[in-house]
């Protein structure tokens, strides 16, 4: 949208590993179309960027409304909110072959309020919240002997590990390094919670023990997901403000 790649370039970094995406509802369109022809024509209606919206129950990250496109967004557990023109696009996901082998999406385009995105911080804000609710987290766990351990805990380590080998380039071009160094601290801290809340009990035993687990964990994910958020939006926060 930013003119920094091709449409085809941006189109194989959407899909990735899946077998394919269609676009429904876009505006002058009566069917699905291709995703090459849906930013093209996105770029036509005004877009010069795209917003990421991660809600959760209780935590509308991202959204903006009405209701109805929050509701469906909420659903998914995740939306794209364009900037320029108010529409968004919530994916519906399904097989494509062998469950989790590979997957199928449909983007629906649906009407969006124009209004500032609910509850995402600057990247600065983004970067001070997650170092403190890890270190938060990081002592209630400890003194609980809760982190995680064994064999599962190391395979997560391991893959996470083995992904930010892969590929350094997280973010596309364009981007700030702060947001860049936002994101990888935020997945990073999403792995952790995921190895956390996966491998078994731990050492908490009571239930008392479990429930100051969950209690800890549930504001570090919260704020992992709001520097998600905050890193993928930078681009278009910035240019919001006349930053660039």
């Amino acid at each position: 949208m930013a003119g920094l790649v091709s449409p085809d370039d941006a189109v194989l970094a959407i899909v990735g590993e899946d077998a394919v995406h269609r676009v429904e509802g876009l505006p002058g369109e009566s069917g699905q179309v291709g995703l090459t022809l849906a930013l093209g024509r996105l770029r036509r209606l005004g877009v010069t960027g795209l917003r990421v919206a991660l809600p959760a129950p209780g935590h509308p990250l991202g959204l903006s409304g009405p209701p109805e496109f929050n509701a469906r967004a909420l659903e998914a557990e995740e939306a794209v909110v364009c900037y320029g023109a108010a529409l968004g696009l919530v994916p519906d996901v399904y097989d494509a072959g062998p469950e989790g082998v590979q997957v199928e999406v449909v983007w629906h385009v649906l009407p969006v309020r124009e209004a500032p995105p609910a509850d995402v911080p600057s990247l600065g804000e983004a970067e001070r919240e997650l170092a403190e609710a890890l270190r938060e987290a990081t002592e209630v766990l400890t003194r609980l002997d809760v982190a995680g351990s064994g064999p599962v805990a190391e395979a997560a380590v391991d893959a996470y590990r083995a992904r930010a080998e892969r590929g350094r380039e997280v973010l596309a071009p364009g981007y700030p390094s702060r947001a860049v160094r936002v994101l990888e601290l935020a997945q990073r801290v999403g792995t952790l919670i995921v190895v956390a809340t996966e491998s078994g009990h731990g050492g908490a035993v009571s239930s008392s023990e479990m429930s100051a687990r969950r209690e800890a964990l549930r504001p570090v994910e919260r704020t992992a997901r709001r520097a998600q958020v905050a890193a993928y939006n930078s681009v278009v926060e910035e240019r919001e403000r006349g930053v660039r």
